[in-house]
């Protein structure tokens, strides 16, 4: 793991020089690219929901009631349960204003999470005979119907802000990244918001794989199979930040005076889930007498997918905490992420009241808590000493989103 990290920071490091980055000086403009990056996770979308209230919150004290984060991000990515967040915030409302406020997604889980993750699909067992055998845990009617009503005919490129929405294509076999700035650019690549939420949320096992159609300007037809977005990025933090330097090397990201990969102009918030690191889900002993069904199905959990989507999301906080830490810049990251989760609480599907109270606690718990970050000597995230509290850090990044905000105003 330590050679595997230093290697990757070291290369990343002749890279950024050779790309001849400049170093920030009192000269230079203050403007900085922000970025939100949000989890997939099923029902603990709740915790994140926690944390982004909490800034929401913030930035209102700062700059009046009506503000709201799409002002102040210009990306927005989010994978799953985090693309569905990632449409709320950033989809026009009343007035073009976004259409939920972040104070809101706690209350929308409350009252859909049970629907959604309906307790008789989840604890039957027919339901669970048929879920193994053939078909998904839950139909995704629901969720399909929710979706819909949610957004309508909207379509990508009418987002408030740039949105990054990763999915798979099962038919091609590669990842399929939905973004509003390409939307915007190409007919065949604006789909319905509803089609890029439930293709990013359709987890294997658990919902249907999600089927539908784009035409391109001559009337060409793309077909799109897709699957949970989680499977390719559970955690689209990298993601977000390769699209913004994709569009520098581009020549189509309004801020021009930006270098690829420069993170000292990069103000990153990379919200996570929560995982189970110190509950022993699994082990080899249990492991080592599964078959293709055991890796797939295990006492109502899916082993396959707890270790890609937590592999997935681990790999991306330590390739970018080595990026910032390697330049100095590490207080331009800030990944919030709890990895003590236990019992129902670290599933993706069990929406009861107790367990959807419980996930509020751990958000707001998770806000009391100092400062984490990677040591990139054990891959592992570690308190840091004074930098204070998850809930000082949100109140410093609120300020410094809102001056950035002001500074643009005034150009």
């Amino acid at each position: 793991m330590e050679k595997r990290v230093f290697l990757f920071a070291f290369t990343m490091v002749i890279i950024l020089q050779n790309l001849q980055i400049p170093v920030a000086n009192a000269q230079t403009k203050g403007r900085m690219v922000t970025v939100l990056s949000l989890d997939g996770g099923g029902i603990r979308g709740i915790i994140p929901g926690t944390f982004l209230a909490f800034l929401e919150a913030k930035l209102q004290e700062l700059d009046g009631p009506d503000a709201r984060l799409a002002d102040y991000f210009d990306v927005v990515a989010g994978t799953s349960t985090g693309g569905l967040i990632t449409t709320m915030l950033t989809i026009p409302g009343k007035d073009n204003r976004p259409l939920y406020a972040a104070k809101n997604i706690t209350s929308f889980y409350l009252e859909h999470g049970p629907k959604i993750f309906p307790e008789k699909s989840r604890d039957n067992f027919f339901s669970s005979i048929t879920n193994i055998l053939g078909g998904p845990k839950y139909d995704g009617k629901y969720l399909k119907s929710l979706i819909q009503g949610l957004v309508g005919n909207l379509t990508l490129n009418k987002t408030l802000t740039n949105v990054v929405i990763p999915t798979f294509d099962i038919k091609r076999l590669q990842p399929m990244i939905f973004t509003s700035k390409e939307a915007k650019a190409n007919v065949s690549k604006n789909a319905q918001l509803s089609d890029v939420c439930l293709g990013t949320s359709a987890a294997p096992t658990y919902f249907p794989p999600h089927y539908f159609e784009t035409t391109d300007t001559e009337g060409k037809i793309k077909t799109h199979d897709l699957v949970d977005g989680g499977v390719a990025a559970n955690n689209p933090t990298l993601m977000a930040i390769t699209h913004i330097s994709k569009e520098i090397l581009l020549g189509n990201f309004e801020l021009v005076d930006m270098e690829p990969m420069d993170t000292n102009r990069m103000l990153v918030l990379s919200l996570g889930t929560g995982i189970a690191k110190l509950e022993e889900k699994y082990n080899v002993k249990e492991a080592t007498k599964w078959g293709m069904l055991g890796w797939v199905y295990n006492n109502g959990a899916s082993p396959l997918l707890d270790i890609y989507g937590d592999a997935s999301s681990d790999m991306v906080d330590i390739h970018v905490s080595t990026l910032f830490q390697s330049l100095r810049n590490e207080k331009n990251y800030l990944r919030i992420q709890e990895d003590t989760l236990s019992g129902e609480a670290s599933s993706l599907d069990i929406a009861t009241t107790k367990n959807m109270q419980t996930l509020i606690q751990i958000g707001d718990s998770l806000l009391k808590k100092p400062v984490s970050r990677v040591n990139l000597e054990s891959g592992r995230p570690e308190p840091v000493e004074g930098e204070g509290t998850n809930e000082e850090a949100l109140t410093r990044f609120a300020k410094l989103l809102s001056d950035e905000r002001k500074l643009r105003q005034l150009e």
